[in-house]
């Protein structure tokens, strides 16, 4: 895992279009490791227990993510086909691993910060894209996933907090 000194921020890039790129991507680094360690402590009843109709399971979050991240940065970016099947991230109730779900996201991550890394310049950045029924630019893209990203991440950790009552102990590693 990384020190907490290697979260924040990435010091020393000469473009702020660069340093956008490497933020994002150390981000998107950080919490896949925060979801490998709580995902990792989970079981197969705890990845697809639901704690409430309403409320959606570890496994059905990760599917979601890697959806959301496919569609955003793979087909909105990169010119991917869009075969995202959004109702079925959320209405899965099983058949998967978390080892096979994390493989999944890790891949489609892998790509993603792949897609970010290369946009150079800031007409790069602010080149209009419609994603998702959404207008917004490349760097509106990159903050949606990063931030829904970390937004989704916090609940994985809560829901396996809650399952096995233990503390995740980020900043301690």
């Amino acid at each position: 895992m990384k020190s907490h000194q290697n979260v924040m921020g990435n010091p020393g890039s000469a473009k702020l279009s660069d340093a956008i790129a490497a933020e994002a991507v150390a981000k998107l680094e950080t919490y896949l490791e925060w979801l490998d360690h709580a995902v990792g402590m989970l079981d197969e009843h705890a990845l697809w227990a639901r704690p409430s109709a309403n409320v959606n399971s570890v496994g059905n979050l990760l599917l979601h993510l890697e959806g959301n991240v496919r569609q955003w940065m793979l087909h909105g970016l990169a010119g991917e086909q869009d075969r995202r099947q959004r109702d079925l991230e959320f209405s899965t109730d099983g058949g998967r691993t978390g080892a096979e779900l994390l493989k999944r996201l890790h891949e489609t991550v892998t790509k993603a910060c792949s897609v970010i890394r290369s946009s150079q310049t800031s007409e790069d950045w602010l080149q209009q894209r419609e994603i998702q029924g959404f207008s917004t630019t490349t760097l509106g893209a990159v903050v949606h996933i990063v931030e829904h990203f970390s937004y989704h991440t916090g609940q994985i950790v809560q829901l396996a907090k809650s399952a096995t009552g233990r503390d995740m102990g980020f900043y301690k590693l």
